[in-house]
């Protein structure tokens, strides 16, 4: 028997070993005064109105799938959910919300819960007749845009089983309703019967942005699934999964359209064609969950972040010109102590959301993606990229060489280990200067425990991994990180971050998926609401105690149409990319116009900066490209507070309703 133990103890103190290490770990990137810091913010959730009888319509729990996909429905089902904020009233205050609701698939437009009376509306639900609908496509995503420049607030809607579809804004409209949208196809397709002759189109993602600089807004579509029948009960089995959890390639991809032209009035349009040498081939074909851009490199014209479930990830440089997009990959370097997937576009990680933003105010873009990092199932990391040149013009010559110069510090910031992550995004919730982070969490929520199942597929072969029979059951009533609870992170004295969900009232055991931001009042409060998978989505009010000043930017450019404050229209078109830089006693602050990007969320057109207690005029450093496309630059001074500026040839600040 004393044998028999002794022959244990090593195995046994393996075990032991192995998890003090990990509690230690875990230990060292908590920070310590998260309850501290925590007494700092506050959020009220606050009831969504929705559209008449809405509580009446059926609510369902699972799609109905491709047979090929039937044991595996949960899993298949686990996406959808979406929300953005964005002005849709005209009146200068992202007071407006875009739902996607997986309980009804609909599609719905409403007021958030903050806003003043004359921003409210009737809500109401997105409908795409007559253009061909059918019960094997399920919307994705609603993202808020000016797709013809005529200063009023379109939709982009994504789905899976079709092409988007643009719900472009009606001249004659005076309030948001479902006849005040023209729906149109963002992928031209032409039906004779009325019924879905296009490509089947599986969408996750989507990023709205100038990418060749010539003043429109152009488009990047992630889909996920190749062209396929995925939520076709009789469809055929031409269906098919990842064909490799580290490096997988044959999926849908990312898609980059050119904004060719557009027109307004009752019926208007934007026209778009596919761009197809746009980015390198082998880098297109990934799993796509999440879309994100900014400038690295002070062009004003966007550099993209692609983040890919089971495989590499991509940081693309951007070279357009007018008229030509042209992106080339970047990757990072590795040295003697850096792991692998720890070099930016080598991971094989499982990419799900990603957001940019200046963390140290450093004045340079810093990157966070979503991995799955669940504790004792798949623990990956996050990854926070963190900014390793020097300046803009050495961002330049790396990308342009191929490298991207950024290293990962996610677990050095308290940011590695949140659960099975989706959506991120980055938001001055105190206007203090420092940016907190809000992480989507959760993946299918049951009572049958299934990791053991999902790990041993984890060890499968991958030439066994496309093929849907060989993946284990995930049905109605399992559950893989249902209990995950959306994370708030807050910067701590320490210089770290700590997840104060708990402490504010927002861990909800429900898996969320989008996370939208917005000054829904206009008062220099951010606000922020979440799309939940199989849930209400919920708002939360900003109640902060203790708030700074602030510099609240709306970037307009003139009216394609001469429209100005009228009906639907603001007081210009958003100027998409134009950047800030601003400048006080206490360092510098960069933000940009965010058409659009990441998973399921997307932010309003404000651009921020937090000022905390200063007092006083702002130095500000405007970069922008005109309706032409032309490249303009202008510093001046602006007093704290919520402005308008017209981006022409300089920028002149006007007022908005």
């Amino acid at each position: 028997m004393r044998k028999r133990i002794r022959r244990l103890v090593p195995g046994l103190v393996t075990v032991l070993v192995a998890a003090s290490l990990f509690f230690t770990v875990r230990a060292s990137v908590a920070a310590a005064d998260g309850d501290e810091v925590a007494k700092d913010y506050g959020f009220k959730e606050m009831p969504i109105a929705m559209p008449p009888g809405y509580d009446r319509l059926p609510k369902q729990t699972v799609r109905k799938v491709n047979p090929a996909y039937e044991k595996i429905r949960s899993w298949i089902s686990s996406v959808g959910a979406s929300i953005a904020i964005n002005d849709v009233t005209g009146h200068g205050r992202s007071s407006g919300m875009c739902i996607v609701d997986t309980r009804t698939n609909e599609m719905v437009v409403t007021y958030t819960p903050t806003a003043p009376k004359a921003d409210r509306f009737t809500p109401f639900l997105l409908d795409a007749a007559p253009l061909p609908v059918d019960d094997a496509m399920a919307p994705t995503g609603c993202n808020f845009g000016d797709f013809n420049g005529d200063g009023r607030t379109d939709i982009l809607a994504t789905y899976w089983g079709r092409t988007p579809v643009l719900f472009m804004a009606r001249a004659g409209a005076g309030t948001p309703s479902a006849d005040a949208y023209h729906p149109t196809e963002l992928v031209p397709s032409e039906s004779k019967d009325g019924k879905y002759h296009g490509p089947r189109w599986n969408t996750d993602a989507a990023y709205v942005g100038d990418l060749d600089g010539d003043g429109h807004p152009d488009i990047v579509i992630g889909n996920y699934f190749p062209e396929s029948d995925v939520l076709d009960p009789h469809g055929l089995k031409n269906v098919v999964m990842n064909d490799s959890l580290s490096s997988a390639k044959n999926a849908g991809g990312a898609r980059v359209l050119r904004w060719t032209g557009a027109t307004t009035g009752d019926k208007p349009t934007a026209s778009y064609t596919e761009e197809r040498k746009a980015m390198p081939y082998g880098d297109a074909t990934g799993w796509t969950l999440a879309i994100a851009g900014a400038d690295l490199t002070g062009d004003a014209r966007p550099e993209l972040y692609i983040a890919n479930d089971f495989g590499h990830d991509h940081l693309l440089y951007n070279r357009s010109t007018p008229g030509n997009i042209r992106l080339t990959t970047a990757t990072g370097e590795r040295g003697p102590g850096t792991p692998k997937s720890f070099v930016l576009g080598n991971d094989s990680f499982k990419g799900m959301g990603v957001d940019f933003g200046d963390l140290d105010g450093t004045g340079k873009y810093d990157m966070a993606v979503s991995n799955i990092t669940a504790a004792w199932g798949l623990e990956e990391s996050n990854f926070l990229w963190k900014n390793q040149a020097k300046n803009e013009k050495e961002m330049r010559s790396k990308l342009a060489d191929g490298v991207a110069p950024f290293t990962q510090k996610a677990e050095k910031y308290g940011l590695a280990w949140t659960g099975w992550n989706w959506d991120i995004k980055m938001g001055d919730f105190r206007n203090d200067g420092h940016q907190a982070v809000v992480q989507a969490d959760g993946f299918v929520k049951g009572k049958t425990d299934r990791w053991p199942w999902l790990q041993e597929m984890a060890m499968t072969n991958d030439n066994l991994l496309s093929n849907p029979a060989m993946w284990p059951n995930v049905q109605p009533g399992d559950d893989i990180a249902g209990d995950d609870a959306l994370a708030f992170y807050a910067r701590t004295s320490s210089g770290e971050y700590a997840n104060i969900s708990k402490q504010l009232g927002l861990a909800v055991k429900t898996p969320t998926r989008g996370v939208a931001t917005g000054d829904t009042t206009g008062t220099g409060r951010l606000d922020f609401a979440v799309a939940r998978q199989w849930g209400p989505p919920a708002f939360y009010a900003n109640t902060s105690p203790r708030l700074g000043k602030h510099l609240t930017l709306h970037l307009v450019r003139p009216a394609e149409d001469g429209t100005k404050n009228k009906g639907l229209a603001g007081a210009g078109a958003p100027a998409y990319n134009a950047s800030l830089r601003a400048t006080t006693a206490d360092g510098t602050q960069i933000a940009q116009l965010d058409g659009g990007g990441g998973h399921g969320g997307f932010r309003s057109f404000d651009v921020r900066a937090g000022l905390g207690d200063h007092d006083g005029p702002v130095t500000v450093h405007l970069e922008w490209r005109d309706a032409d496309g032309g490249f303009h630059e202008q510093t001046r001074r602006l007093d704290p507070g919520t402005h308008t500026l017209m981006l022409t040839d300089d920028a002149q600040e006007v007022r908005s309703r």
